[in-house]
């Protein structure tokens, strides 16, 4: 059996497959606020994760899906994707490299970060499926954890 050069390896081991989601930031993924679902459906929370990234960051389509608003939305321009099964993910504060209609692949540039969401630069991203808000980091990781047994003593 050939052996795959290690960088093709590691590629392999890194990349998500081909059904999942991936961070719509190149890393580091630093969480600056985490997702806060809201008691009740105008009650306060926080619909989205903030992840800090400079400005002029590219912000990365999350999967493939097709765009369904790049624009302003009163202060703010945003990117707003339209994923299989419903998921809807949402982008802001960003500059749009993308129009509506367009479909995109997961890693495609779909902007790039601007000021203005958090006290430093942060990118706001948030998921919904219908009219349920979703924790988006739940879409890059499970979420568990896992603890390993500690080591006999020797």
């Amino acid at each position: 059996m050939p052996l795959l050069p290690a960088a093709l390896l590691l590629t392999a081991l890194l990349s998500p497959p081909a059904d999942r989601f991936a961070w719509p930031l190149p890393p580091p993924h630093s969480v600056v606020r985490a997702f806060e679902a809201p008691a009740s459906p105008f009650g306060p929370g926080h619909r989205g994760a903030d992840l800090s990234a400079p400005p002029g960051t590219p912000v990365l389509a999350a999967g493939d899906a097709t765009v369904v608003f790049a624009g302003a939305v009163a202060a703010r321009t945003l990117v707003s994707l339209q994923h299989r099964n419903g998921l809807r993910t949402t982008y802001e504060p960003i500059a749009p490299a993308v129009t509506a209609g367009r479909p995109v692949r997961r890693g495609e540039v779909i902007g790039h970060l601007q000021a203005g969401h958090c006290p430093s630069p942060c990118l706001h991203w948030g998921a919904r499926r219908g009219d349920a808000y979703l924790d988006p980091l739940r879409l890059v990781s499970s979420g568990r954890v896992r603890l390993l047994p500690l080591a006999a003593p020797t």
